[in-house]
């Protein structure tokens, strides 16, 4: 078996697997985080300004991070405390473990810390016989369960109640067997209060660092936090360097951020600021009305803030990685992306971090060859880029890790570009990314050779064959290629019927790749829709958007795609014309990923002059107001027909799904909505059989909802290729792109 395939395979049963014994708790909690933030951000009328705010912020400090690091250390020797800054793994914990061997500690207590995960410090001081105890209670769960994190915000969340009580009852044998929430949470507080209490040493991580007073800020959801702290005589607080901030009011955008972000709520439970003079006392448990350390002296109490770098420094002069610095560990990224709600933190994500943002962290901290395990489960459908509190371009990240992961160790892969031949070194861009990415050449030939390609592809050896050197899940339908494609058509009929000079408007239609070779009928339906309302169209020969390329991590293929497309374009934008596109992908491809590829004059141009088909439609129906009953009789007329409509992702994300359901409803449909926000297909993805039952668990939501009684007897209407190519698969009844609706020629 080749090592390709028995990747797939490995993949393909480990996620078999999360989805049997993880999905359901991840999904419900995932999910119910997701609907919180809706709910809670909803709530904020300057919730844009916020993140606008809160992004300028982390920019500024990262820019000027060796002065905010020179400025803590004077804060914080200034109060009495030490600040360490260490190279790496190895260096922060060796510093942590000879202050526990200076305090003779033999026991200490740790507050929820992904920082410290990273480096684990708790293996390395259990090593050298201290006894660790996590106090958060989730990771106190794991800690017992000797299980890794599944979640940057809530690491047990793979976890049911049943599941933990079990655990508990097994592990610590109670009198009563433990059943309820209440009953483990109560357990759990008493169990690690008196550890808390005998502690020699308290550690936490920081959310944000404050360089001009040494304020560490802790956002959590429970009192362990504040209890590590003042209990013990010694507090070390560990922060990757990126945490700092300049100033305490730098705080406040955050703070109406993060709990927000991350769990729904409208603020976290405890918001603990600790300015360390080293001098404050701590807790008499025996005597509470007496705030002293256990000596009796509070100068015996000690603070470290142990700043960590273990790579961040090389993050921070990498333009591509840069930004992964300005995360704040919300977990906004994994709550939103369909994927992560059905398989969780053990699948998506690496030796600490998961989520969307979960790559360009283990690429930094760890390494490509730890992003390469998981890095394919970002589609870059873009859910998470307008839920990041901090504006990361998540899927942009994502996306250049797996150019470098596809180059190897030496970056010199350059296949398409450059005409070399494939790494054959691990890493090395695998037979099934060629094959996708080089769609469009895919597709040209199909088109070509069609109908005899669609027969042979759907063949039992072509299948098998696909399946075994190309990974395409045989269980999944293939594309059927058109033999006249959408320009030919076009060209055929003498191009437009409308003449430039007896319309208000001339369009060039953009033919995309889907458009142009496979779902021809939503083309024609556009050209016609568009000329009943008086609009000149054109449909340029063009070469295909780059979106294939990209989605494989071919980013030199995919700017030269851009290269190929942008001038072509320019020259109907520059000429007046407006361009349509039909595919949500390749509008977003134009509007948010060529703003790498082009300068800025000639991305601002082509995005400004760019419309999604519906969307332009409802700009001109807008434009006829005065006669709008006239201009909507130029189009089919719904008369009440009902539909049942799914809005693609990167369509959400531009914000465009309300004009396609404005448009439908004014020509007379009954538009039923889906609130379910992925259907799983993603492009190649769901083709691809390490993740088909992935792609299928995800599309589920989906049929549940059209197949519910108030949806099943609708016409069912996608905006994107992938989503009626799920819905096709899932659903018994057919689908239809929503301009197809309004075709005169219906």
């Amino acid at each position: 078996m080749s090592s390709d395939r028995a990747t797939r395979k490995a993949k393909a049963a480990e996620i078999r697997r999360l989805l049997d014994e993880e999905g359901d708790s991840v999904a419900a909690n995932t999910r119910g985080f997701n609907e919180g933030r809706y709910e809670s951000v909803g709530k904020l009328d300057d919730y844009e300004e916020l993140k606008t705010e809160a992004r300028a912020i982390k920019e500024d400090a990262i820019e000027r991070l060796p002065d905010l690091i020179a400025r803590v250390r004077e804060s914080v020797e200034a109060n009495g405390g030490t600040v360490y800054l260490a190279d790496d793994a190895a260096d922060a914990n060796r510093y942590v473990e000879e202050v526990c061997e200076r305090q003779n500690a033999e026991t200490l207590v740790k507050s929820k810390s992904m920082t410290t995960e990273e480096i684990e410090v708790n293996q390395r001081l259990e090593d050298a016989g201290v006894e660790v105890w996590e106090t958060d209670l989730g990771e106190f769960v794991l800690q017992v369960a000797d299980e890794a994190p599944s979640h940057i915000v809530a690491p047990a969340i793979h976890k049911s109640r049943e599941a933990i009580a079990d655990l508990f009852n097994a592990h610590f044998e109670p009198d009563e067997p433990l059943e309820t929430a209440e009953e483990l949470t109560e357990f759990a507080r008493e169990y690690l209060g008196e550890r808390i209490e005998d502690a020699d040493v308290g550690m936490t991580g920081a959310n944000f660092v404050v360089a001009e007073s040494g304020t560490i800020a802790l956002v959590t959801s429970e009192g362990n936090a504040r209890k590590s702290v003042v209990a013990p005589d010694t507090h070390v607080a560990v922060a990757g360097i990126e945490k700092l901030i300049p100033s305490l009011s730098d705080l406040q955008p955050f703070v109406e951020l993060i709990g927000r972000s991350g769990t729904g709520q409208d603020i976290t439970s405890y918001v603990s600021l600790f300015s360390p003079p080293v001098g404050s006392p701590t807790i008499d448990f025996d005597d509470p009305e007496t705030p002293l350390s256990a000596s009796g002296d509070p100068d015996d109490r000690e603070f470290h803030l142990v700043l960590v770098d273990n790579g961040r420094t090389a993050m921070r002069e990498d333009d591509q990685l840069r930004e992964t610095l300005y995360c704040i560990r919300c977990s906004a990224c994994a709550n939103s992306c369909a994927n992560f709600q059905s398989v969780g933190g053990h699948a998506f994500g690496g030796e600490t971090y998961s989520g969307g943002i979960a790559t360009g962290w283990e690429a930094g901290v760890e390494g490509l060859d730890t992003a390469a395990e998981f890095n394919d489960l970002c589609t870059g459908c873009s859910r998470c880029v307008n839920q990041c509190p901090v504006g990361i371009d998540i899927p942009w990240i994502n996306t250049v890790v797996r150019d470098r992961i596809n180059r190897g160790e030496d970056g010199e892969f350059d296949w398409l570009v450059e005409g070399l031949t494939p790494d054959e070194e691990p890493g090395g861009l695998s037979l099934q990314k060629r094959f996708f990415g080089n769609f469009s050449t895919v597709a040209k030939v199909g088109s070509a050779l069609a109908p005899a390609s669609n027969w042979l592809a759907d063949t039992a050896p072509a299948r098998w064959a696909m399946e075994r050197f190309l990974g395409i899940d045989r269980r999944r339908d293939l594309p059927e290629f058109e033999r006249e494609t959408f320009t030919d058509w076009f060209a055929a009929r003498g191009g437009s019927r409308i003449s430039p000079t007896d319309a208000d408007r001339v369009a060039a239609v953009y033919p995309d790749l889907y458009t142009n070779h496979v779902q021809v009928e939503r083309g024609k339906a556009a050209v016609r829709v568009l000329e009943a309302l008086g609009v000149s169209v054109r449909v340029p020969a063009v070469a295909s958007s780059g979106r294939a390329p990209l989605s494989q991590g071919m980013i030199a293929t995919a700017k030269r795609h851009a290269e190929q497309v942008a001038p072509a374009l320019l020259d109907h934008v520059e000429a007046g014309r407006d361009v349509v596109v039909i595919e949500p992908s390749d509008l977003a491809m134009v509007e948010r990923e060529y703003g790498k590829f082009l300068d800025d004059e000639r991305h601002e141009a082509l995005a400004d002059g760019s419309y999604e088909v519906l969307e332009y439609v409802y700009g001109l129906l807008e434009e006829g107001e005065e006669d709008s009953d006239e201009t909507v009789n130029a189009l089919t007329r719904g008369a009440g027909a009902e539909v049942a409509y799914h809005s693609h992702c990167q369509q959400r994300t531009l914000d465009l799904e309300p004009y396609t359901t404005a448009v439908l409803e004014a020509a007379g449909y009954d538009v039923l909505t889906s609130d379910v926000e992925c259907c799983g297909m993603a492009g190649s993805f769901g083709y691809k059989s390490e993740y088909y039952e992935l792609s299928v668990d995800v599309g589920e939501q989906l049929r549940g909802q059209f197949s519910a009684p108030e949806a099943e007897d609708r016409l069912v209407v996608a905006s994107g290729t992938s989503c009626l190519e799920q819905l096709d698969s899932l659903l018994s009844r057919p689908t239809r792109h929503p301009v197809e609706l309004l075709d005169p020629a219906r």
